[in-house]
């Protein structure tokens, strides 16, 4: 990221949008903003499903703006150090998921994979919507795309 403008962490919207940090790692910010987002997920997994709803819509409402003011002030959009949409979308895959580490980790992996692949209309959304909300949507999509499949994979083999 040498060559990429550089997020001011002291910034809180910057810090925030990076995932405290996460999203700064030099190879695959992604990955690492969502394994950030397995640590916050641990203790929000306790919560009850509506309050865990709750949380979530807070989660992609204040991830929008924080999205789209980090990108605007790096004028850079969807720089890849942003990271908030991997904690948003993987917050999506883990809603009412299967219990234990398993679920954790296949959500993980799952979630990674969409986000990665980006399977039709996630690619075309992400090329398409601007600002904070096109930050956001692929990765909420992708995280769909992965709660059902962990869904479906727990109805069939639950563990």
């Amino acid at each position: 990221m040498s060559s990429t403008p550089r997020p001011d962490l002291k910034n809180p919207v910057h810090l925030l949008a990076f995932g405290f940090g996460s999203g700064c790692a030099p190879l695959a910010p992604g990955t690492f903003g969502t394994l950030a987002a397995v640590l916050l997920y641990l203790p929000l997994s306790l919560l009850p499903l509506p309050l865990y709803l709750t949380v979530l819509v807070l989660v992609i409402g204040v991830g929008i703006g924080l999205c789209g003011r980090t990108s605007r002030d790096l004028g850079v959009h969807d720089h890849g150090g942003i990271v908030w949409d991997e904690f948003a979308g993987y917050f999506v895959t883990m809603i009412a998921a299967p219990p234990g580490w398993i679920g954790v980790v296949l959500g993980f992996v799952l979630f990674r994979l969409f986000d990665i692949w980006k399977p039709w209309p996630i690619r075309w959304l992400d090329r398409q919507v601007a600002g904070g909300l096109g930050i956001m949507v692929d990765d909420l999509l992708a995280g769909l795309y992965a709660l059902g499949v962990l869904q479906f994979l727990y109805w069939q083999f639950p563990w």
